[in-house]
C-alpha cells in the first residue's frame, strides 16, 4: 500500500511539473486542438449543461470550449467546493457576469453568494482535469477525491444514461497504465489536444 502511495506521489511531481512546462503559446494550441477532439464527440454536441473548470497548475485550459458552449447557446458550470460536505462539489453557473473568488488552493471559483446550484446528476456532460491517464481510461487525480465523492453515484456505471464523465489532459500526461481503485469514478474516456482516447474498462 506505502509503494502504491509513493508511486502515485511521484508520479503527480512528475507530470505537474510536465505540463507546467509548456509554454504559453504551445499551451494556446493545445486548447484549440482539445475544442477540434471535443466538438467531434456525441456527448459533447449533445449536452446543454456541462461542468468544466478554470484551468491551473498547467492544466489544459477548457476556456476555448466554454467561448464555444455560449456561441452555441450551452450553459457551463463551475465546480465549487462545497462549504459544509468534506470533499464534495457543487457545480454553478459560470456567465461572462459571475464573480469569481480563491478559495483555499488558490484556484479561483464562482462566489455561492446568491448563487443557484445545479445537483451533479442533473449535469449532462462533466469535463474534469486530472494528472495522469492511461489509454484505457484510468485517471490519476489530485488525490483529494472530490469528483470520486461527488460522482459516487456513478459507481459500477457502464454505458447506460445519465450524466457523461470525461477527463480533459495534455497528450503528455498519458502512461502506459494505471492501477485503478474501486472508488474510482468510472470515466467514459479522456480528450486531449490530439485525440479521444475511449475508456475499455
Amino acid at each position: 500500500m506505502t509503494q502504491a502511495i509513493d508511486f502515485k506521489k511521484s508520479l503527480r511531481r512528475q507530470m505537474r511539473k510536465a505540463r507546467r512546462s509548456i509554454k504559453p503559446a504551445q499551451q494556446r494550441q493545445h486548447a484549440k486542438g482539445l475544442l477540434s477532439t471535443l466538438r467531434r464527440l456525441t456527448q459533447f454536441r449533445r449536452s446543454q449543461n456541462i461542468a468544466l473548470y478554470l484551468p491551473s497548475d498547467g492544466e489544459i485550459s477548457p476556456e476555448e470550449v466554454i467561448d464555444y458552449c455560449r456561441k452555441l447557446g450551452k450553459q457551463c458550470y463551475l465546480p465549487v467546493l462545497h462549504p459544509v460536505r468534506h470533499n464534495r462539489l457543487w457545480f454553478i453557473p459560470y456567465n461572462k457576469d459571475t464573480v469569481l473568488i480563491n478559495n483555499i488552493y488558490g484556484i479561483k471559483e464562482p462566489s455561492l453568494i446568491k448563487a443557484p446550484r445545479r445537483p451533479a446528476w442533473a449535469l449532462d456532460l462533466v469535463l474534469l482535469p486530472l494528472v495522469a491517464f492511461d489509454e484505457e481510461g484510468g485517471r490519476l487525480g489530485m488525490g483529494g477525491g472530490y469528483y470520486d465523492r461527488t460522482f459516487a453515484f456513478k459507481q459500477g456505471w457502464r454505458k447506460s444514461g445519465g450524466t457523461s464523465l470525461i477527463g480533459l489532459a495534455h497528450d503528455l500526461q498519458k502512461v502506459d497504465r494505471l492501477k485503478t481503485e474501486s472508488w474510482d469514478i468510472p470515466l467514459e474516456g479522456i480528450a486531449t489536444e490530439t485525440r479521444f482516447y475511449r475508456a475499455i474498462r
